[in-house]
């Protein structure tokens, strides 16, 4: 079957998986089989998303994992369910960063309730790539400073608390640089250099003094601000 044969089927299996869950909405479908009715709309809905894949629809693919995932938990299968939020968040890699993130978020507060942190960490991981590639993107359509530094200071949150502190460390400076000249952004700059701080006491005192003092000589601005105060 080509692309397009596929996808017509896999848009029949969604209508289908919908309907499925309609009817085991109703009373007596919950009384008699109704969680059958939304397993076999489970088993539709990947079906149809992998057909997508095969047609090349990420976003309908990204969608279809989705709704899998949603009914995966409304079965109280947390393991299925934050395995297809990982589907459909791979899908959504190549159409649509932003719902990439959001599904990929989803699986990771799956994992940790689960107590699975190093699965949780792998994804935190991929989101901080994918914010990454989006700065590149940024970058080479010339967009404006203030959204790249959004993408760089995401990517430096998830750096910490995966303990790649040298990275975050290095983000936050530059950061710090890019806007303490910068009379609307200026104010932000002393709240990077307070983070930046942090992550060189966290691997080093001496460092983190040494990098303090250049801060304030770079910021003087820095020196009576609040952050500077708690550092020292």
């Amino acid at each position: 079957m080509d692309s397009a044969g596929k996808e017509r089927e896999a848009v029949q299996l969604m209508a289908e998986a919908e309907k499925r869950v309609k009817g085991s909405h109703s009373f007596l479908r919950g009384l008699f089989g109704g969680n059958t009715r939304v397993e076999e709309a489970c088993e539709m809905y990947t079906r149809a998303a992998n057909m997508f894949k095969i047609a090349k629809n990420w976003s309908a693919a990204g969608n279809a994992f989705c709704q899998a995932a949603k009914l995966h938990m409304q079965l109280q299968s947390k393991h299925d369910s934050a395995t297809s939020f990982v589907d459909a968040g791979n899908a959504y890699k190549k159409a649509d960063p932003q719902e990439a993130i959001n599904c990929l978020n989803a699986a990771i507060d799956i994992y940790t309730d689960m107590g699975r942190f190093t699965i949780a960490a792998k994804h935190h991981i991929t989101i901080a790539e994918i914010y990454e590639a989006e700065l590149v993107d940024i970058e080479k359509a010339g967009l404006d400073c203030s959204s790249a530094n959004k993408c760089l200071l995401k990517v430096a949150a998830y750096a910490a608390q995966l303990e790649q502190y040298q990275k975050a460390i290095e983000i936050y400076e530059q950061v710090g640089t890019n806007t303490m000249d910068n009379p609307l952004l200026k104010y932000s700059a002393k709240e990077y250099f307070f983070k930046a701080a942090l992550c060189h006491f966290i691997v080093d005192e001496l460092n983190a003094k040494l990098a303090l003092e250049k801060y304030e000589e770079m910021f003087p601005a820095f020196t009576d601000s609040r952050e500077c105060k708690l550092l020292k």
